[in-house]
């Protein structure tokens, strides 16, 4: 009788052992002092400098990035996903004030290839680096059977701390404060459930199809990475009192930003005060995309919000592209009613 192996079986312990050594110098990059163990440990250990702060406060998120994985796979693309990853988490947990701090990944395949994940690594600590947080752990799931041909998932999760009287809720939002919002890199990570069936079936474009008004193929616009936004916040922090921010996801403008607003007011959002990206004109038109669901499900060109009162709204602008941000007033806080928000 045939001996059944656990490789035999899909799982290769070799080539993941093999996946650890490709990626370790690359994930210790990413270290900051604070981290005590090295990559392999049963768990990972963070040192939070206590004399930094009089009373610091944890802050979670998790993410994950969702069916631009479907545009990975389809381009044999896996360099950038990873840096989607890490910003959806800490640009989440960057809305509460807080600084990244570290950060872990879960990563499961049906097959392990490991320089196909050390690219997807490699991403993430591309995104780490960017954020200022370290990549101090994940876990790597082969499950054969479970995931189709070479398709994977990712999710991961952050950790910020954030001094207590500086956490950023919204409460303190007033009528009268500007709307800052700074620009996404296009579709960022969401939406691609209505983008691939807008693309891929409406309109039966391949990846590689060339679209001159975006200058590039249609694989190269949608597997563009999400925008991270801590320096930018870095950047106002020092001198701005920032009264809410809101990341801009899911559910756009119109989802997110009510979810910092406190009631009795009401976020203005000026339409026509910013450029939107072509990409979403060109969605639009080929999937016949009503106004309301592009508002609903993509980000129009802006990709995070930041509340600051209106007498520093212009040095905002001018700090945030000194920094290399494109922002724009594309709104206002007025005493409200039933609605947390509106377009003018």
């Amino acid at each position: 009788m045939e001996e059944i192996t656990y490789k035999k079986a899909g799982v290769d312990i070799d080539e993941g052992d093999r996946f650890v050594r490709l990626i370790s110098p690359i994930v210790k990059k990413t270290f900051r002092p604070e981290v005590l163990t090295d990559i392999g440990s049963f768990g990972a250990l963070f040192k939070l400098d206590t004399l930094r702060y009089k009373d610091p406060v944890l802050v979670s998120g998790t993410d994950g990035v969702g069916t631009k994985l479907k545009i990975a796979f389809m381009m044999d693309k896996h360099d950038t996903v990873g840096r989607d990853l890490v910003a959806m988490c800490v640009n989440d947990i960057l809305t509460l004030g807080a600084e990244p701090l570290f950060f872990l990944d879960y990563f499961a395949v049906g097959k392990l290839e490991a320089d196909k994940a050390k690219d997807v690594v490699k991403g993430i600590a591309d995104g780490c680096s960017e954020a200022g947080c370290s990549l101090i752990g994940g876990e790597t799931a082969e499950m054969p059977g479970f995931y189709q041909g070479e398709e994977y998932d990712l999710a991961g999760f952050a950790v910020g701390v954030v001094e207590k009287s500086g956490i950023v809720t919204g409460e303190r939002i007033e009528a009268g404060d500007a709307l800052i919002g700074i620009a996404s890199s296009g579709l960022h990570s969401n939406g691609y459930s209505l983008a691939r069936k807008v693309f891929f079936e409406v309109a039966q474009w391949g990846v590689d199809k060339y679209i001159p008004e975006l200058n590039a193929s249609l694989g190269e616009i949608l597997l563009t990475p999400t925008k991270i936004y801590v320096k930018a916040v870095k950047a106002l922090k020092e001198y701005a009192d920032i009264r809410g921010m809101a990341h801009i996801t899911g559910g756009g403008i119109s989802g997110n930003v009510p979810r910092i607003v406190r009631d009795g007011l009401t976020a203005v959002i000026k339409e026509n005060s910013w450029p939107v990206p072509p990409v979403f004109n060109v969605l639009k038109a080929l999937g016949n995309v009503p106004d309301g669901d592009m508002k609903k499900t993509f980000n129009l060109g802006i990709g995070y919000v930041i509340v600051v009162p209106e007498e520093v709204s212009g040095l905002s602008l001018s700090n945030l592209k000194h920094y290399g941000f494109d922002a724009y007033h594309i709104g206002f806080i007025e005493k409200g009613g039933a609605e947390k928000i509106r377009y003018a």
